[in-house]
């Protein structure tokens, strides 16, 4: 049987190391090193997309991998594609490493340098669990294996911008589209995404603080079935609490909710911590809301430069939703491009204070008349964003798919340029 072999190693000594030694691996079917976290799932989600016969038996992940860190990779590899064997390839081959590797779900390590007895050894207990896993999966079992859903942040350039309630309507439009949609509340010291669904419940982001292994039967029992149909995973009430929320544990829950649904929408509020950094680094798509006046930009301009000193997002892997534009701002959607460097979205969201007014007040923003403007705008938004399936709607027939064509708004893979996705970015449009 030979064994196809996917490397993920951004050293380039230790890239033709391995390389090397795999090519003199009998049986074995190496292909080409990949150099970052992104392009490894992108690469496994494109394959399990087809069948799960086109997955590699084993996975090869090197110890400084990035931007998400090896055990963090090994651990969402295993989660979303788990007939795949991974190996991590280190300098530490201590107790505790490989005691962290397994629990992250490894099947092995090798040390550095590397042996091509150890190697192939490895590799080949690997794959021989992997032929097994697929034996199994094969006979019925019900196990997640595709790509996963798209996840989307939202986040705002400083607070009132309206980032919740953007959040709260791309979700209501991808669910009401079709998809099976989970909305986290990611503003862990002020989140009110409970209190503009009418939503009180005792269980939050919290409760999964201390859990080492958040599987989807684990989240369950922490999230909140509402009666739109969307899955709530929400704030803390008490504000204190949300540091106690470490980033592990959000990649753990994203991971863990793209494997169960289709849209991942997270409302990351205005204030930038350890945990909603990840998950603006993990999302598919970052969205920074901002208004048209200079306060609103200079702050989406702050925001967009910190993401990229600390590596978070760079500016143009940034979509800039304008909230509250009217036409004869002085602001207009071209110039907050050239300020902030980022995307802008198609659509700009109308100022509507009015027609907001009743369904804010009685927190129950999933009974948004159909003839709000800003709604129209938030849902052909989602439908620009690829967040719904073709539907005929307030808004009139909206088109998107997932993942590969996000709609008719171009954004690319994180990492991708204007020439391997085939497209250059739109000219924003104004008529929001």
């Amino acid at each position: 049987m030979t064994t196809r072999i996917l490397p993920t190693v951004g050293d380039p000594d230790v890239a033709r190391s391995v390389t090397t030694l795999l090519s003199q691996l009998p049986d074995a079917d190496p292909a080409p090193p990949v150099g970052d976290s992104t392009t490894l799932l992108d690469t496994l989600a494109r394959h399990a997309g087809e069948s799960l016969d086109e997955l590699p038996e084993v996975v090869l992940v090197h110890e400084r991998i990035g931007p998400v860190p090896a055990l963090e990779l090994i651990r969402e590899v295993a989660l979303r594609f788990p007939a795949v064997g991974v190996i991590l390839i280190t300098t530490d081959a201590s107790a505790g490493l490989f005691s962290a590797a397994m629990d992250s779900g490894a099947r092995g390590l090798v040390a550095l340098p590397l042996s091509y007895e150890e190697l192939a050894s490895r590799v080949q207990t690997a794959a021989q669990w992997s032929v097994g896993v697929r034996r199994h999966l094969g006979s019925g079992a019900e196990v997640f294996t595709g790509p996963g859903g798209t996840v989307v942040t939202v986040s705002g350039a400083k607070g009132g911008v309206g980032t919740t309630l953007t959040a709260v309507q791309l979700a209501l439009a991808a669910r009401a589209s079709g998809h099976s949609v989970a909305l986290v509340d990611m503003d862990l010291q002020a989140g009110d995404v409970g209190s503009f669904l009418d939503v009180q419940f005792r269980r939050s982001i919290v409760d999964l603080a201390t859990v080492q292994d958040i599987s989807p039967r684990v989240l369950q029992d922490a999230v909140f079935v509402h009666d739109t149909g969307l899955v709530l995973l929400l704030a803390p009430a008490d504000g204190e609490r949300g540091e106690d929320v470490p980033d592990r544990t959000v990649r753990q829950i994203i991971s863990a909710l793209r494997s169960r649904h289709e849209v991942v929408i997270i409302d990351c509020g205005t204030q930038l911590g350890s945990a909603n950094a990840a998950a603006i680094e993990m999302a598919d798509m970052a969205l920074l809301l901002t208004t048209p006046d200079v306060v609103a930009v200079r702050a989406a301009k702050r925001m967009v430069r910190m993401w990229q000193r600390l590596q978070i997002r760079k500016p143009e892997e940034t979509v800039t939703v304008i909230n509250r534009w009217i036409r004869n701002t002085e602001i207009q959607p071209p110039l907050v491009q050239k300020i902030t460097g980022t995307q802008v979205a198609p659509i700009a969201v109308p100022a509507g204070f009015k027609e907001l007014q009743s369904a804010v007040d009685a927190g129950r923003l999933q009974d948004l008349e159909s003839k709000s403007t800003v709604k129209q705008a938030l849902w052909a938004l989602a439908g620009q964003l690829g967040l719904v399936r073709a539907t005929e709607g307030a808004t009139g027939s909206t088109k998107g798919r997932l993942r590969g064509d996000r709609g008719s708004f171009g954004l690319r893979r994180r990492g991708a340029s204007d020439d391997e996705e085939g497209r250059t970015p739109r000219a924003p449009r104004t008529d929001g």
